[in-house]
């Protein structure tokens, strides 16, 4: 295991950008067979040598670049899906409506009956059923 550490020193090795193209990996290779396309497979084998290739790359500050640029990408994508999963989750407990002025995000108590909605970002009143 030693000779692996010494090899990677220097190295780019992981980041989000190489997580993210594993599991694009993963995807092509359970799909290819299943479809029989192959498209699919060069798409699998393109993956991996682009994978392998950041995670061996020396030029560290391109790598660094590279993920930044797909977090900026990624992370709006991410974010919306984490607000869908806990206005999911909280949906037990509170009701969620938009602003018809602004379109902010206005969330209140369920069971609270006939309420006055205010908004906290453009002071418009909205009166809602919880």
């Amino acid at each position: 295991m030693k000779w692996l550490k010494n090899f990677m020193i220097g190295r780019y090795g992981l980041d989000q950008l190489s997580i993210a193209l594993i599991v694009l990996a993963l995807f092509f290779s359970v799909l290819a067979p299943i479809i029989q396309n192959p498209v699919l497979e060069a798409l699998y084998i393109v993956t991996i040598v682009i994978l392998f290739y950041r995670i061996l790359s020396k030029d560290i500050t391109k790598r660094s670049q590279e993920n930044r640029k797909f977090l900026e990408f990624w992370s709006p994508i991410r974010k919306k899906f984490s607000n869908k999963k806990n206005r999911l989750k909280n949906s037990r407990y509170y009701r969620y409506y938009n602003c018809p002025n602004c379109k902010q995000d206005l969330r209140v108590p369920k069971g609270k009956g006939n309420i006055i909605i205010t908004c906290p970002k453009c002071t418009t009143k909205l009166s809602k059923k919880t």
